[in-house]
């Protein structure tokens, strides 16, 4: 399992002098903070002498990062909010606009998954807007409401999406694949509005990696799969380089082909549905 699992997810090497050159001195902002890929890029970025706003729902375990991060010389804060409260988003985004004077890096990683059918659905409007509500329209509002600041250092912006959005739509995820999909072409459509004045967006079209949210499906927990350390390292490259997305290797090659295949992909789904 160790040999497939380095293969299907190769790890990653981040030179320590590199990730200093890009984050030294930096304000970095990370949304999701608390649990999985976003506590564990604070952990990474911890070593860096960069400024960190840590933004999620569970203040201890915010305050802990926190605690840790200066004790290890970085400057950190944190927000404890549910992201679906539009009133509390919109307060934070006021906060944050007086406390900061620029932000550099954006990353959101707040997300909501839901697998539920859409016909066992139908009293259940409420799993649609807790998905977009998380994975969509909080990623929205916090990019505009910061637009600014991200205008100010021409700053990025880097939204932690799915693989699964790049082949059709399979049974059960309707809400969270609609919800990951609508933030995908909205930070498409930013990359190329926003690159002329400085501003960049990127999406991490991240595969499997066990965390608390993926690990509560048991079929998951016993698959290979990142884990969240590593997919950390994958938004730090993605941040750093020049490309505006992160695909897996056999994502890049198989996602063209299951729409080439789509018509016996969707008698599948009609079998197992």
């Amino acid at each position: 399992m160790n040999i497939i699992t380095s293969f299907i997810y190769p790890s990653v090497h981040i030179a320590e002098n590199k990730l200093i050159r890009h984050f030294n001195g930096k304000t970095d902002v990370i949304v999701g903070a608390s649990h999985g890929i976003g506590e564990a890029l604070a952990t990474r970025l911890m070593s860096v002498n960069c400024r960190m706003i840590l933004i999620a729902r569970t203040e201890e375990k915010l305050k802990n990062i926190c605690i840790k991060a200066k004790q290890n010389g970085c400057q950190a804060d944190y927000h404890a909010l549910d992201l679906r409260d539009h009133e509390a988003l919109n307060q934070l985004i006021t906060n944050m606009s007086v406390e900061l004077e620029r932000i550099d890096y954006l990353f959101y990683n707040a997300g909501k998954s839901i697998n539920r059918n859409i016909c066992n659905a139908t009293e259940r409007i409420n799993d649609y807007d807790r998905t977009m509500s998380v994975n969509y329209r909080a990623m929205v509002a916090l990019s505009l409401g910061l637009f600014e600041k991200l205008k100010t250092a021409k700053g990025k912006l880097i939204y932690t999406s799915s693989v699964s959005t790049l082949y059709p739509a399979a049974p059960g995820w309707s809400a969270y694949h609609a919800s990951k999909s609508a933030s995908n072409v909205w930070c498409e459509t930013a990359s190329v509005e926003w690159r002329k004045i400085g501003v960049r967006t990127k999406v991490a079209y991240m595969p499997l990696v066990h965390t608390a949210m993926s690990d509560a499906n048991e079929k998951y927990r016993k698959m290979p799969a990142y884990s969240k350390e590593e997919a950390a390292k994958q938004l730090l490259k993605l941040s750093m380089n020049n490309r505006y997305c992160y695909k897996p290797w056999w994502a890049r090659i198989s996602s063209p082909l299951s729409y080439l295949l789509s018509p016996i992909i969707k008698q599948i789904y009609k079998r197992i549905a």
